[in-house]
């Protein structure tokens, strides 16, 4: 099952970005797969910010990726800020 059937908008949204980046496709990593295990570095998290704030309209501070390091996690703390 990949990612894309079982998340939420925030999460596909997610997991849609981690694909643009070429780290891995949606069917090489769950809802719950820590970011590092994804390949995702210090570079990425900064994209990845850029990114959320420029599609929801919130500024994050990096240190968010770490402190919520999987995509399902990261989503839930979004959506706390007011992504939708």
């Amino acid at each position: 099952m990949s990612v894309t059937e079982t998340g939420t908008a925030v999460e596909n949204w997610l997991a849609g970005r981690i694909v643009a980046y070429g780290k891995k496709d949606a069917g090489d990593f769950t809802l719950d797969t820590d970011f590092s295990d994804i390949g995702l570095d210090s570079v990425y998290a900064l994209t990845l910010c850029g990114d959320i704030e420029d599609e929801y309209g919130i500024e994050i501070d990096p240190e968010l990726m770490w402190d919520h390091s999987s995509i399902r996690s990261l989503a839930g703390a979004l959506r706390e800020l007011g992504a939708v």
